[in-house]
């Protein structure tokens, strides 16, 4: 009997060890989404979406295609000047905007990356030697190409192809500085057509164009996602680059779509997607491809999305994708690590890492009424399925009317913080998960230092937070109600953890921020 119950722990042991020895999906269970993947020899380099956040267009790098880490942006800011919205100034934001699916290309020694944004109309074209360590040339043009692709072709021809349901090819200047005039035409006139038959109404029409060439034909990815039904794969194949193209649904599970193809320096492939996934975001997949009479065929033999990968097994996602910050820096040390986003545009010279050492110091520039127009929030993605983030500050620097702490940013957001009323300050909870802002709990506050917790739960999709405030960094005391987070399209982002402060009252305030520490289950 021993002997049989030593062996059956064995096994479970052996099996538990075999399972963690293979990546599971999602591959990053983080709001990574519309991503682009090239490899150039055994690394792999993919471009992300983070829309109204700056830095912008994320750089990620991979040896596995499973464990990634924040490389660089293609842009410190997308336009500085001029644009209201992408500085939260006079009341405007672009939220749900900014840039969009980027399109990342390697060809002859030169990266590339290309994007596009609502708040600008324009294109933009981002083009280095040096994807790790150099710095991206910018170069933009009008009309803005919705979900482009971008393709060098073997002769020498650059195209985009654009669009939703009917889909348009252009032709690029050799430069791409351009639109060659007179090559804009219509490449496939309803691409949604695998998915949405003729005659069927509603959906999302095919879009998120990716175009691939193997063995001498060109495959193009989209995705639609037909009325009453789940976000599908559709592929178009062509012996020619004008077409006529042909086309089927290449997946239809779970929600899994829009991407495209990556091989491995072993020769397989993979499809990389992406499934929408309620609060935490649009969370990557890897599905296995395998070719048959010319066509790739996503899944496992069901045409299913797998759970395990014959891939090596993630390691986390901190820190390559997330990661805790002491914001201790060297001397001449003025920067903030690639993890941070801003909120939209930041006001540099109201941010500072060596004012006081050791600390973040947010200072507050002007008078803000709505957390949602103020500047510069500092953020980092929220991880599944379940994170959480905790912080020290210092407000004994604080104005009347200011507000600053820890917050999960969404258009429902939730926010744990010291506010400012007169003489006195206050640890307040703010539940905004109604869409308006309520503050839910207020405790009277009397020393400088204080610590706050906001904890997310993903699992399932349960998507609850609960924050929570300390005295001393030991005991955690539950503040506020739940919140109940939602991801809404205004924002079109995951939730993020952000670090706040604003004035209502009067500008020149400050916080110090002694670190932000974040935690996964």
């Amino acid at each position: 009997m021993k002997k049989i119950l030593l062996y059956s722990l064995w096994m479970l042991v052996s099996l538990c060890l075999y399972a963690q020895e293979k990546a599971r999906n999602p591959i990053i269970f983080a709001d990574v989404p519309d991503m682009s993947i090239i490899r150039v020899g055994k690394n792999y380099y993919m471009s992300s979406t983070t829309m109204h956040m700056s830095p912008g267009v994320p750089i990620m790098k991979s040896t596995d295609l499973v464990n990634w880490k924040l490389i660089g942006y293609c842009y410190d800011t997308l336009n500085k000047v001029g644009v209201d919205a992408l500085n939260l100034d006079n009341g405007q934001s672009t939220y749900g905007r900014g840039s969009w699916a980027s399109c990342i290309r390697y060809h002859k020694g030169m990266y590339y990356v290309t994007t596009f944004a609502q708040t600008t109309g324009k294109t933009y074209v981002y083009r280095t030697r040096d994807i790790e360590k150099g710095t991206w040339e910018a170069t933009s043009f009008k009309p803005m190409m919705h979900d482009h692709t971008l393709f060098f072709d073997d002769d020498g021809k650059i195209y985009m192809i654009y669009g939703g349901g009917k889909l348009r090819i252009v032709e690029l200047k050799d430069d791409l500085s351009g639109v060659k005039e007179g090559t804009d035409r219509v490449l496939i006139e309803n691409a949604s057509l695998p998915a949405i038959p003729e005659g069927k109404r509603g959906g999302l029409p095919a879009e998120g164009s990716q175009l691939f060439k193997v063995n001498g034909k060109y495959y193009l990815f989209n995705i639609a996602w037909p009325a009453g039904g789940q976000r599908t794969v559709i592929i178009h194949r062509a012996d020619k680059i004008t077409g006529p193209w042909e086309g089927r649904i290449g997946l239809q599970d779970k929600g899994v779509a829009q991407g495209g193809l990556i091989d491995t320096p072993d020769g397989r492939w993979f499809a990389y997607l992406f499934q929408d996934h309620g609060a935490v975001g649009r969370i990557p997949y890897m599905v296995p491809v395998r070719w048959e009479d010319g066509w790739p065929v996503l899944g496992d033999e069901d045409g299913k999305v797998p759970m395990t990968l014959d891939l090596p097994p993630s390691k986390g996602l901190i820190p390559g994708i997330v990661a805790s910050d002491e914001f201790s820096r060297k001397k001449k040390d003025r920067s903030l690590p690639l993890v941070w986003q801003w909120n939209h545009n930041p006001d540099n010279s109201l941010w500072s890492v060596t004012a006081r050492k050791g600390y973040l110091r947010l200072i507050t520039g002007r008078v803000d009424e709505d957390f949602q127009l103020a500047k510069n929030t500092l953020t980092q993605r929220t991880i599944g399925p379940v994170s959480s983030a905790t912080t020290s500050v210092d407000v004994s620097n604080m104005k009347d009317g200011d507000f600053a702490g820890l917050c999960l940013l969404q258009k429902n957001y939730g926010q744990v913080g010291v506010k400012v009323e007169g003489n006195a300050k206050y640890i307040v909870m703010v539940n905004a998960s109604s869409g308006k802002p309520e503050e839910v709990a207020k405790v009277p506050l009397a020393q400088n230092v204080v610590y706050f917790k906001a904890s997310c739960d993903f699992t399932n999709r349960r998507d609850v937070a609960d924050f929570f405030y300390s005295l001393d960094g030991k005991t955690w005391n539950p503040i506020g109600s739940q919140l109940k987070m939602a991801y809404t399209i205004p924002h079109f982002m995951g939730y993020r953890f952000g670090l706040f402060n604003y004035a209502t009252k009067q500008p020149g305030g400050f916080v110090d921020f002694d670190y932000f520490r974040i935690e996964a289950k």
